[in-house]
């Protein structure tokens, strides 16, 4: 994993440098294979069953990160290294997922040649306090993040029409669903420790960089910088606000599930 491009170059005086987040680089491709677009979930089987094997594994090596960091106030290298690479086959795969990309994600724990990457700051110091904090930390993150997840599911079908149809994915389409999953992506590495910058900038970034420069930002990719335009930012609307309606309304059924239990025992129960 890289470091970003700029990292260590000084912030102009005066102004406070912003802490480095991770950064999803996607090429947009014009046309996509429409075989693959439709048996895309089938294809998917053997990335969820090695992703899930990697996860299992990323859950224990974070747990014993964790304590680790209390102590010495960082990941241990080897942790450091397991979760960024992690992260960075999870990135790969669920932007296939996501339909941003034709190219299969490669059974590899790197693949710098590919149409995705994911570049993740320089191993820092971590705050003890926030490292014992972080699941109370994460909640409001962890909420952002569930509900855009559960809005970008709605619409799936939908995108996954499209991109059938069209044998490419639009524009708007494609940055909606760039934006919800670099934010997912970003969740997913505070949570396993591997940066201090908190999850943030859901709606794509500013026209200008970032760390307080004035200047045009520099293109590194078609999603860095992630620069949505409106009918993206329509599209990320909807998702959050099915995304609400979902959640609320999975909160009301397993609420009148309970409901009908607690019923059922009292009257069969005595």
């Amino acid at each position: 994993m890289s470091t970003p491009a700029g990292e260590n170059a000084p912030a102009p005086t005066g102004t406070p440098r912003a802490e480095p987040l991770p950064e999803l680089d996607v090429t947009h491709q014009e046309r996509q294979r429409r075989w693959t677009v439709l048996v895309r979930l089938l294809l998917l089987i053997p990335q969820f069953i090695v992703l899930y094997v990697l996860y299992l594994a990323a859950v224990v090596v974070v747990f014993i990160g964790w304590f680790a960091a209390l102590v010495m106030g960082r990941l241990p290298g080897w942790c450091f290294q397991y979760l960024s690479g992690y992260l960075g086959y999870a990135a790969r795969v669920n932007a296939y997922v996501y339909l941003l990309t034709d190219a299969y994600p490669p059974f590899a724990w790197s693949a710098p040649g590919h149409d995705v990457g994911l570049t993740l700051p320089a191993q820092d110091r971590l705050n003890r306090l926030a490292v014992l904090f972080r699941i109370i930390l994460l909640i409001p993150a962890y909420i952002v993040a569930a509900v855009v997840a559960s809005g970008w599911t709605v619409l799936a079908f939908f995108f996954w029409l499209i991109v059938l149809v069209l044998g490419r994915i639009p524009g708007p389409v494609f940055a909606a669903s760039a934006a919800a999953l670099r934010y997912e992506l970003r969740f997913m590495a505070y949570t396993l420790l591997v940066t201090s910058a908190y999850p943030k900038m859901l709606f794509g970034d500013d026209k200008r960089v970032q760390h307080g420069d004035t200047a045009p930002a520099t293109t590194t990719s078609d999603t860095r910088p992630l620069l949505l335009s409106t009918g993206g930012k329509v599209l990320l609307v909807a998702m959050i606000v099915l995304g609400v309606l979902g959640v609320a309304g999975s909160g009301a059924t397993s609420a009148a599930g309970f409901d009908a239990a607690e019923t059922g025992t009292s009257e069969f129960g005595g």
